[in-house]
């Protein structure tokens, strides 16, 4: 993963590319675009602006919390706040 400053920061195993095309998937990676770039304090508020449903939501970036692409911290009332940690991500394969 490439951090904010555009150095390589982090290496992270995906057990295969399928898993890895799954949890990155053309609308995941929206997803993260618009944490990053819209910062919602909650996750109510990120399903606002995504339309997406927040437990279905929270599955989500359960998920790619375990990856290292969000972080989910506790705000103001016990909210969970998404951040994105990162500015992009790389892939490498090997044959």
């Amino acid at each position: 993963m490439v951090g904010r400053t555009g150095r390589a920061s982090a290496r992270i195993g995906f057990p295969s590319t399928e898993s890895f095309a799954k949890v990155l998937s053309q609308k995941n990676r929206a997803l993260l675009s618009t944490i990053a770039t819209d910062r919602p304090d909650s996750l109510q508020a990120l399903a606002e602006r995504t339309g997406r449903k927040a437990s279905n939501l929270s599955r989500t970036l359960r998920t790619m919390e375990r990856y290292g692409f969000v972080r989910l911290k506790r705000g103001e009332r016990g909210r969970i706040r998404p951040e994105v940690p990162y500015g992009g991500i790389s892939l490498e394969l090997s044959f």
